[in-house]
């Protein structure tokens, strides 16, 4: 079984206010590509299609073109999950056309979710597909008020899952989750305010690949079988430099798997640099670029006008600071939020750590009072 995989495509997103709908059907082109000279069985494309629930219309245009062209110059089996930035009723629109023996697309989350089972020369594979939902929705749907986190979340997507997975074949998990041990990105948003958001790999046993979305960085997450692909393109200059990659995962007879990473040629590069304005200035005399640009001036004194001296060379330059203005690393000695699983204890902690006193009676009976009314709401 050949599998592509791919997440977080982001589209709609800008870079600093320039519109990024250039680079993302470059990178949209560069799939369809490689889905042509693979020919993979099936296509996996693991959430965050869009960057918000209400994307601009030319965004919504350019994934439709992209799903019709998936579908229409393939004949892989097509399977995509509503990521965090997503509205899960807006990617599920694009259900309209599918064909439930080949395309598998969940957006909202569902108490019931049969997986897509296809086969190859040694017999069938079910591929299962779990959507980004937050633990409110989440109660709902299983009608389990003890789900609290996002790790309770997918734990119980995972077993509802599972029970429907024919006994003896091999099993892919497509998911959009934050896993332990992974390394994030600056441009990702966080899955949960202020609380834990961590998943353990173990969530996943029994699955022979996961495909997983969220993290922008290609890496794996605990294991060689579960993995990020990444994003196609960098959204942040801590970004800078960093290989993007699609993934072709080829899974054997007995569900092993042997990972082929497929590079991104991007449009624009991302670049930061740091250095006197001077020698910025003269390499970029030499060497001028199209990339997106962010400098960090050494210098001690102000300069005049140097974004405008180095836009003629660097047209696409987005920020520059100086070094002397960066502020000190401070770090406040605080309990972790893993410590936590009371909301109030979590909330108390942060507010002392805050004053650099303990909170009294009346602050404590404010903050209980609080979570009370919200979680009543939440429940009726």
């Amino acid at each position: 079984m050949k599998i592509l995989h791919t997440a977080d495509l982001h589209l709609g997103r800008q870079f600093y206010g320039q519109s990024l709908f250039d680079e993302q059907q470059h990178a949209l082109d560069q799939i369809i590509d490689a889905a042509l000279s693979h020919v993979p069985d099936v296509i996996i494309i693991a959430g965050d299609v869009f960057d918000r629930p209400a994307p601009p219309a030319s965004a919504v245009r350019q994934w439709s073109d992209f799903v019709t062209r998936l579908h229409s110059e393939t004949n892989a089996a097509i399977v995509i999950i509503a990521g965090n930035h997503d509205s899960g009723d807006r990617v599920a629109a694009n259900s309209a056309f599918a064909d439930p023996n080949r395309v598998l697309i969940r957006g909202p989350l569902t108490r019931e979710n049969p997986p897509l089972i296809i086969a190859d020369d040694h017999g069938p594979v079910a591929i299962s597909a779990l959507p980004f939902a937050n633990e409110f929705a989440a109660r709902a749907c299983f009608d389990d008020r003890t789900i609290a986190t996002p790790a309770d979340v997918l734990a119980a997507q995972v077993a509802a899952a599972r029970a429907e997975v024919p006994d003896g074949v091999r099993w892919i998990v497509v998911a959009h989750a934050f896993v332990t041990g992974a390394d994030p990105s600056e441009s990702e948003r966080r899955l949960i305010a202020g609380g834990v958001e961590e998943v353990s790999a173990s969530t996943f046993a029994g699955a022979h690949y996961v495909a997983l979305g969220h993290l922008h960085k290609p890496q794996t997450a605990g294991s060689d079988h579960i993995r990020y692909s990444g994003a196609p393109i960098a959204f942040g200059f801590d970004e800078s430099g960093a290989e993007k990659s699609l993934l072709i995962v080829d899974m054997d007879a007995d569900g092993g798997t042997e990972i082929t990473k497929i590079p991104f040629v991007p449009l624009r590069g991302v670049q930061s640099l740091s250095d006197s304005f001077a020698n910025i200035l003269a390499a970029a005399r030499t060497a001028p670029s199209e990339d997106f640009m962010r400098f960090e001036l050494t210098d001690t004194h102000p300069v005049i006008d140097p974004m405008g001296q180095l836009r003629p060379y660097y047209p696409n330059a987005m920020a520059l600071t100086y070094l002397r203005d960066a502020a000190p690393e401070t770090q406040i000695d605080t309990p972790t939020a893993q410590a936590h699983t009371d909301p109030a204890d979590l909330i108390t902690d942060f507010i002392s750590a805050l004053q650099d006193t303990p909170i009294d009676a009346r602050e404590k009976a404010v903050i209980t009072d609080t979570l009370a009314t919200l979680n009543h709401e939440a429940t009726t």
